[in-house]
């Protein structure tokens, strides 16, 4: 800790000659101090006193560019120097706001900041704002800007120069390895955003696995109980009704016997496009119920759009004149609708069932008596049915 206090010691051969400069960078040789000191005392996982530390230092240096700015600019110093010095600050600012936001995924920022700090300041002081001051004096001694700058060309303290040169090429090796690793780091994020990505189409394509049907693609039976559940609540809050179809294709244990299993599938999937096309909005869903049974839930549907979809879906399925060859009712494919519309009941717990279940019930006795008048037609569920949980 006592070394962090003293990362970069002042030394009057710091001293530019301009007492208005020299104690602005006193005051940076403190505030780099107080970060460096926050860093070691709090630690980077102390975000508040560390972020506080940073913002003064960045402020302060971002006054003091303005001020030496200012300074040039008042002094009308060679173009190219200005140029150069502007430079240098918008690099400096942009490099320590590059490793303050990468400060959670750097192996130890103490060092990198402290590094990159101390030989900023070095460089900072002894070239650049050295060579300002020079140029500064000059010119108030009645050189031109441009011979100021261009002396600045010329050898000077060799000590001096070898130290500045080292400073100049760590500062940059820094630098260099500071890019580096945001470009690492950058890399890295992009390939942790992609495999998520990827885990998450992953989990979406495994849970729609989950709720359809290998065979047909539309929801099975799990879907389908967890979305009559839904929609009979929701229906049950509102006071709407929800209506649904139970679907069976006619004689299908026949239709396998006769043509095989293998075209029994291929049956199943053209019907359920058939049937599929009919239903017109998102809301609405079919599913496989078990066997060659479909399920079709439609939300805020009542009595009577139930049963003109259910008409809709015999008409479908009649069109598409699929022989079978050992049916009873038509020498082509047909199937039975039980229909059910109406407001669920709430459920009762105590009777083990809800108003999802009666639905339910409801449509099979309407499928039932399909069945029983021929087969080949749709019925709508008598309004005598009790609207009650069944068990």
């Amino acid at each position: 800790m006592a070394m962090m206090r003293t990362a970069f010691v002042w030394d009057e051969s710091f001293a530019t000659g301009l007492p208005e400069m020299d104690g602005q960078h006193r005051e940076l040789v403190n505030l780099f101090n107080g970060l460096g000191l926050a860093l070691f005392v709090h630690g980077v996982q102390d975000e508040g006193p560390l972020a506080d530390a940073f913002d003064r230092l960045l402020r302060y240096t971002e006054s003091h560019f303005a001020e030496e700015e200012a300074l040039m600019r008042r002094m009308a110093l060679d173009p190219r120097f200005i140029a150069s010095h502007l430079a240098a600050h918008t690099q400096f600012v942009e490099h320590l706001q590059a490793i303050w936001g990468q400060r959670a995924s750097l192996p130890d920022l103490r060092v990198t900041l402290t590094d990159f700090l101390t030989s900023w300041m070095a460089l900072h002081i002894l070239g650049a704002d050295q060579s300002l001051a020079r140029q500064v004096r000059a010119v108030e001694q009645g050189r031109t800007p441009a011979q100021a700058f261009e002396d600045e060309g010329e050898p000077r303290d060799a000590g001096t120069r070898v130290l500045t040169q080292l400073v100049t090429r760590l500062y940059n090796a820094l630098i260099s390895q500071n890019r580096q690793l945001a470009l690492a780091n950058q890399q890295l994020e992009e390939r942790v955003a992609e495999r998520t990505r990827a885990l998450e189409e992953a989990n979406q394509a495994l849970r729609a696995m989950v709720r359809t049907d290998g065979l047909l693609g539309i929801a099975n039976r799990a879907h389908f109980d967890e979305r009559i559940e839904q929609a009979c609540s929701l229906a049950w809050r509102q006071e709407r009704h929800v209506g649904l179809l139970m679907i069976d294709l006619d004689h299908f244990k026949r239709y396998n016997d006769w043509y095989g299993h293998r075209q029994g599938d291929i049956c199943l999937q053209v019907v359920v496009r058939a049937v599929a096309g009919v239903l017109k909005r998102d809301t609405d869903l079919l599913a496989r119920y078990g066997g060659e049974e479909l399920v079709v839930i439609l939300p805020d549907t009542d009595r009577e759009g139930s049963v003109a979809v259910a008409e809709r879906v015999l008409q479908a399925v009649r069109a598409l004149q699929l022989n079978h060859a050992d049916s009873p009712v038509a020498p082509y494919v047909t199937v039975s609708i039980g229909v059910c519309s109406r407001v669920p009941a709430p459920a009762d717990p105590s009777r083990g069932g809800s108003g999802a279940a009666g639905l339910i019930a409801c449509a099979d006795e309407a499928l039932y008596r399909a069945k029983g008048a021929g087969r080949d037609r749709s019925v709508l569920a008598e309004k005598a049915v009790k609207f009650q949980a069944v068990a």
